[in-house]
């Protein structure tokens, strides 16, 4: 990860991670979802997991794209995508996790989302104009996954003994791994210092006050404050990512410059 941090001049030492960061988080969700591509417990959802993939797939392409531009070495959207190894992804480790059943998938799914659905709106003032413009386009797809994911919460949370049992199970697995997302570092602090980005403590607030709607509508309660921290987004993940990489990348490596 060093090598990525390297301040060429272009860039403060604080804006390629935290594109990165920005990138990989909507590149490995895309990934886990696309998982679910004809596996889905109905039609509607199957085609809707896939649709949201291809959003955040997007998301990441034109970030990767910008970030390149930034770094000015050469790297593009498939360099960092592909010819990256798991310790220079930093991605939270949230968007890594196992689908596990459906109630996991969306509750991961709406707590990252809901994350985004702040962050886009804050980063259409950033001081990087690529970025603020990539904001503003990705906010509008944001508000739709958003909407979607809240369907779902609500109606599994608030529906059967089953339903709910396994929204809460999930929503008792996952959470904890959320409080990463909001988690200060050197990044974060100097992000916010340059304008290029909001503070940790603004998303928060925001993400607090909209997930708990969410989730007192869906009779699903949060579980309570942990001192776990996660470190997906310091390049420290859990196991599950290089199974992840290992199926994204294998294609690539086996036929390095191929052309399609």
């Amino acid at each position: 990860m060093s090598g990525d941090l390297v301040d060429t001049g272009l860039l403060g030492p604080a804006h390629l991670p935290y594109l990165l960061r920005l990138a990989d988080g909507s590149l490995i969700l895309a990934q886990r979802l696309l998982e679910w591509c004809g596996h889905g417990p109905v039609l509607e959802q199957d085609i809707a997991f896939a649709n949201i993939a291809l959003d955040l797939l997007g998301q990441a392409r034109l970030l990767y794209t910008h970030a390149g531009a930034r770094e000015g070495r050469g790297r593009d959207e498939d360099a960092f995508a592909y010819w990256r190894d798991e310790q220079a992804f930093l991605n939270p480790t949230l968007v890594e996790l196992p689908n596990g059943d459906f109630a996991q998938s969306v509750v991961r799914t709406y707590a990252y989302v809901a994350y985004q659905h702040g962050l886009w709106p804050a980063l259409q003032t950033s001081t990087d104009p690529a970025l603020a413009a990539i904001a503003a386009k990705s906010h509008k797809e944001t508000s739709y996954h958003v909407e979607h994911l809240e369907g779902w919460m609500i109606r599994l949370g608030d529906g059967t003994a089953e339903s709910h049992t396994r929204m809460q199970r999930a929503l008792d697995l996952v959470w904890p791994y959320t409080t990463e997302l909001f988690t200060e570092d050197t990044v974060t602090l100097a992000v916010a210092a340059d304008g290029l980005g909001p503070t940790t403590a603004h998303l928060a607030e925001q993400w607090t006050g909209a997930t708990q709607a969410v989730l007192a509508t869906a009779t699903l309660q949060a579980p309570p404050p942990s001192p776990f921290r996660s470190t997906g987004q310091q390049g420290r993940h859990s196991d599950h990512l290089g199974y992840v990489l290992l199926e994204m990348q294998a294609l690539t490596r086996a036929h390095p410059g191929a052309r399609w």
